[in-house]
């Protein structure tokens, strides 16, 4: 892939404690730019931090008297410090629900929670990785925000853009589920469909980014990915201290590109090192869609290596034929000893109507992927129902109505009599 031609002066650059970025793979540094590659082996870069040291109360301290959204945690982000009086949505510190009567139907003995992000401004979790790519877009001197997306991300890009004075165009395959293309295109922006899968729209977001059509444009999960990958961080960081400052037991988390996996890890691992939670073993849980497994199949199979696939599922939002971050998933699953699985589409709806009639929370298609995958996880002995678990619901499900029909129980006259000729008055 090609890297952004435009190379702005980095000098007056404040990104808060962000320091450098560096390769995953070499640890070669590079100074804070809008590049995503390594130049040395084109390995992903992530973002390297100066984190506060010190005392760990005085740290916890000053999260707990922030904003109640992801600003609680500028000082571990790549942000400025001023960045909560900027305009933006502010998404953030999401509902983490005690699920007990999906936990009775699971069999949970140890505490069952959904870290619900249906909550946030476009009701979705892009809207935290966004803003912590407008913040980038802003240091480096763009004027349009774009990204690549299956749906979620389009929303998330053309609503932060409205709200901080950016252009936006983002581009999405052009068989999208309908909710998602209106609230993608309903902020003002441009939005392009584009013939093909994701992997295709990737493929041409990167060509786009080595032309001078894309001059001052920040994609937001390209060249501005290792910022943008920073914003799952808070999920992690949001679960730990609604949970009293402690980790999670278990966590299972949906996997498209992977890095919301890769980087709850990163942010657990941060917590941890900065003292504020007790470190011991946590075991991390991928989930994905039957029709598009890749990254389950490399861990079922024992491979290092993930093989790109054609996505053919109802979960479009996970549905990435080629995950960038599956390698790391895999790592990461099995260094904590936890496992990567795959439910079928029907699973996926069953799992929908699970959640919606134990815990009122409609869930889109990814929650259903994460919900149906912990049942199975459960079944097969795999997860441990004992320890304290947490499930992610990425999505609002009005936003895939078509993949569950429901209707009226009964239709009748406005009358007590028809109403006891339906049978319902007893149920």
């Amino acid at each position: 892939m090609a890297v952004q031609s435009v190379e702005p002066s980095t000098t007056s650059v404040d990104l808060g404690p962000a320091a450098a970025l560096s390769c995953r793979e070499c640890g070669e540094r590079f100074p804070l730019s809008p590049i995503f590659a390594c130049a040395l082996c084109f390995g992903p870069l992530e973002v390297a931090y100066e984190l506060p040291a010190g005392d760990p109360e005085a740290l916890r301290r000053r999260i707990e008297a922030g904003p109640a959204n992801i600003w609680r945690y500028a000082p571990l982000l790549p942000v400025p410090a001023d960045v909560a009086d900027k305009p933006g949505l502010n998404p953030g510190f999401t509902k983490l629900v005690k699920a007990d009567n999906l936990a009775r139907e699971l069999g949970v003995t140890g505490g069952l929670y959904v870290k619900d992000d249906s909550g946030n401004p476009t009701h979705s979790f892009k809207d935290r990785v966004v803003a912590i790519a407008v913040e980038a877009a802003r240091a480096f001197g763009f004027t349009t925000l774009s990204c690549s997306s299956t749906g979620n991300l389009a929303g998330a890009v053309g609503a932060a853009a409205a709200r901080a004075g950016f252009r936006s165009c983002v581009f999405i395959p052009h068989d999208l589920e309908a909710g998602k293309v209106v609230m993608a295109a309903v902020y003002g922006g441009d939005l392009v469909g584009i013939e093909g899968t994701y992997d295709d729209v990737n493929r041409f977001c990167s060509e786009l980014i080595g032309d001078p059509l894309g001059e001052g444009w920040g994609f937001v999960n390209v060249n501005l990915r290792p910022y943008y990958g920073e914003g799952s961080k808070t999920l992690a960081y949001e679960i730990c201290e609604q949970l009293g400052w402690r980790l999670p037991d278990q966590i299972v988390v949906p996997i498209a590109s992977g890095s919301q996996l890769t980087k709850i890890d990163k942010g657990l691992k941060e917590l941890v090192a900065l003292g504020l939670v007790e470190d011991r073993p946590y075991r991390i849980f991928g989930a994905q869609a039957e029709g598009c497994s890749p990254v389950s199949r490399a861990f079922k199979d024992g491979h290092d290596v993930v093989r790109p696939v054609k996505p053919d599922t109802i979960a479009k939002s996970l549905a990435i034929g080629n995950p960038a971050d599956g390698p790391y998933v895999l790592d990461i699953a099995r260094r904590t000893g936890g496992a990567v699985e795959d439910v079928t589409d029907e699973q996926i709806v069953d799992a929908i109507r699970l959640l919606a009639r134990t815990e009122g929370i409609f869930a889109e298609t990814a929650g259903g992927v994460t919900v149906g995958v912990t049942k199975k996880l459960i079944e097969d002995g795999v997860l441990d129902p004992s320890l304290t678990t947490v499930v992610l619901n990425t999505g609002d499900g009005l936003k895939t109505l078509d993949a569950v029909a429901a209707g009226p129980t009964a239709t009748i006259r406005p009358s007590l009599e028809a109403f006891r000729a339906a049978g319902l008055s007893g149920r």
